[in-house]
Formats: structure tokens, sequence, C-alpha cells
């Protein structure tokens, strides 16, 4: 069996039908998909339109790499994500990543394990355009529940400063 192989860094629009169809793994019983779409807020203030920059020949090793690495943990029969770079409207498609398992758990483990790590690892640096007219870049760690943060803010930059401590503890469904 040959698998597509798409691009982990896109500048279009995302579709789920780049991703190989679960019909090709009949050992597979669970799918874990997450889809992120760009919201309209963001600490407070509203947001109009983002842009996501990356450096795509190592965001692309990357991605592979994770989606490796959590196939291997989970022992999962497939595990994919793209990521959307560009510019982006309020309720664009920024990133899809799939997971197909023979339970549900474990799908639904490798799907956020993969989504947190490529937020977290991957060099795309998101900025976000506000209502008022100002912008600034938001890093993409801090999502996680299990990371301790601070965030140091100002007009037009946002960093973080993370410990990481990669204990996984929640699953999320979709």
């Amino acid at each position: 069996m040959s698998l597509k192989n798409f691009p982990r860094v896109q500048s279009t629009a995302l579709d789920q039908a780049n991703f190989d169809g679960i019909q090709h793994f009949p050992e597979c019983g669970g799918i874990g998909i997450f889809i992120g779409t760009v919201r309209n807020h963001h600490e407070g203030k509203a947001v109009k339109a983002l842009k996501y920059t990356a450096y795509a020949p190592v965001a692309e090793k990357m991605i592979r790499a994770i989606e490796q690495e959590i196939q291997a943990k989970y022992q999962v029969s497939y595990v994919r994500v793209v990521h959307r770079i560009g510019a982006l409207e309020i309720g664009d498609t920024a990133i899809i990543a799939m997971a197909y398992a023979a339970h549900r758990r474990e799908a639904f483990q490798a799907c956020e394990e993969a989504v947190e790590r490529v937020k977290h690892e991957v060099p795309v640096w998101k900025e976000e355009f506000y209502a008022d007219g100002s912008s600034q870049y938001v890093e993409g760690c801090c999502i996680r529940k299990d990371h301790d943060c601070v965030a140091k803010t100002s007009e037009h930059s946002h960093q973080h400063d993370c410990q990481h401590h990669h204990n996984h503890t929640k699953s999320v469904a979709v």
C-alpha cells in the first residue's frame, strides 16, 4: 500500500481529503481528528485576522518526525498533521491532525499529542492582527495545561517563558 505524500506545511486551504482514508487501515476502529480554526479573540482582544510563517524545510522535517514518534509511542497505524501558513481569516482552518488506531483511546491520545507537540516544538510563528489596528506575535507555547508558563507582553510582541513538563494526562475528543 502506498500512502499519500503531502506537504505538512501548506500555504493553501487545508483539506481532510489530503489524508489517507481509514479504508486503508482495516485494523483500525478509531479515528481521532482535530481541526483548529482561527477564532475572533485572544486574551480579551478582538482578532480580525492572523498570519502564520514558518521555515518550511525544518517544519516539514520536524512534523514528520513527531508523527513517527507518536505512531510508535501509541502503537497506532496512522498519524498525520498539516499546518497552514500565510494569511488566515476568522474561521479558516489553521491545523488538522488525524490519527487512526484500533481503539478510540489511542486515537484520541495520539491526535492530541500530535497537535500539542507541533504547536510547542515546530518553528511556526503566529502574528495576530487586532480590530484596534495593533498586532503581535503569539508563541505557540502554553496552550497545554500541564506547563508552567509566565506570559510577558508588550504592544507588538508576545513571548512566553515555559518550563515543559511532558506528562500527558488528558484526552480531547472532537
